[in-house]
């Protein structure tokens, strides 16, 4: 009964009901949007890291960030494949450079060198051909998100980065870091490109044997490799983001934005309800007069706010994923976890509940015999 009251109030106070969806809408897209896109960018941030098919890296010392670290010895490569839990060492070499583009104008990039044939660190989704392309010296990859930067350069193109003869041989797709532009080429064209002096690599990735204890190799390979650091993928990817998170403004940025929205739509839901609440001042007087409790009160006043809630949500979840999927494969980073979007609709709810709080007030003091006046 008490919920059949909320909804027919609902209904007939079309003004303020809109006013308070609204809220509950602003609240679900905008932090939704703001959400999606730091989601995005956290997997930029780790991105070589977290599609590396590595169980853990070997790095320099003190690394703070998996985008930062000193060169190596080539000697822990031969360490590393002198453990028994090890299944496969790599090397890998991560440089910079200048990208010569079809005009002849230049662009910095971040060159990522792997070795072949096994190409571990290397590309992992394509556009156009495939890994096989960097089994050639001189191939390069360019991701389709760069496209346009890099001038559009069409497979077979054959160009410079770092003064050096390149081919592009495969266009990726998403290989987007943080830092910059990435370019993958085999780990003999990156050291030329670099200038690397012979025998340091920038990391060693690891595989593991099946069946073994990933946080007791590691422990092992620490004790074994005092002058570097070891982590597992899992580990250097949370690193690499909280540095990232911490150190560059995205963190307060992104959470200054989301409490402003969830504001804005707490001031819009308790306005609206409450000026709701005013204009049925007198049916609530009533629902006092033929008995009706406090608690009863209470009850139509959150029953409103919840089926409020529920109508903003799903119109909410409607307008982000649209937008999720009209930017999906562009420049825009947009990712959106699974267990986001119910976190996010419980919270749409939980403010929606406090926002019907000052309306609640206000219910509570209609006096039943203000009906008979």
């Amino acid at each position: 009964m008490r919920s059949l009251a909320a909804f027919r109030m609902v209904v007939h106070d079309r003004s303020s009901t809109a006013g308070a969806l609204l809220g509950v809408v602003a609240i679900v897209f905008l932090v939704g949007q703001q959400l999606s896109v730091l989601f995005g960018l956290l997997n930029y941030m780790s991105v070589l890291v977290d599609h590396s098919n590595a169980d853990a890296w070997i790095t320099s010392a003190d690394l703070r960030n998996a985008d930062a670290g000193n060169l190596i010895s080539a000697r822990y490569l031969d360490r590393a494949m002198g453990f028994p839990q090890v299944q496969w060492a790599a090397p890998l070499l991560i440089g910079n450079g200048l990208f010569r583009t079809p005009d002849g104008s230049f662009e910095a990039i971040r060159v990522v060198g792997c070795r072949r044939p096994r190409l571990a660190g290397g590309p992992w989704d394509f556009a156009e051909a495939d890994e096989t392309a960097l089994l050639d010296f001189e191939s390069v990859t360019v991701d389709r998100l760069d496209f346009e930067k890099l001038g559009r350069p069409a497979v077979e193109t054959v160009t410079e980065i770092g003064g050096r003869r390149v081919r592009v041989g495969a266009i990726t797709d998403g290989a987007r870091g943080f830092q910059g532009t990435l370019v993958f080429a085999p780990f003999d064209k990156v050291k030329e490109v670099a200038a690397t002096p012979p025998g340091r690599y920038s990391a060693i990735l690891l595989r593991f044997l099946p069946g073994i204890d990933h946080d007791d190799a590691v422990a092992r390979l620490r004790s074994a490799m005092p002058g570097c650091s070891v982590f597992t993928t899992a580990e250097l990817s949370r690193l690499t983001r909280l540095y990232y998170f911490t150190n560059t403004g995205i963190g307060g940025s992104f959470g200054f934005s989301t409490a402003i929205a969830v504001m804005i739509g707490i001031v819009i839901i308790s306005l609206t309800m409450y000026a709701s609440v005013l204009g049925r001042y007198r049916d609530f007087a009533v629902l006092r007069a033929l008995g009706g409790r406090q608690r009863d009160v209470a009850a139509v006043v959150f029953s409103q706010a919840l089926l409020i809630a529920g109508v903003g949500v799903f119109i909410g979840f409607v307008l982000l994923a649209a937008l999720l999927n009209a930017t999906r494969g562009s420049a825009i980073p947009s990712y959106m976890p699974s267990y986001v979007s119910p976190l996010l609709a419980g919270i749409a709810i939980v403010v929606s509940l406090l926002g019907s709080l000052v309306a609640l007030r206000q219910a509570l003091k209609a006096e039943p015999a203000s009906v008979f006046h």
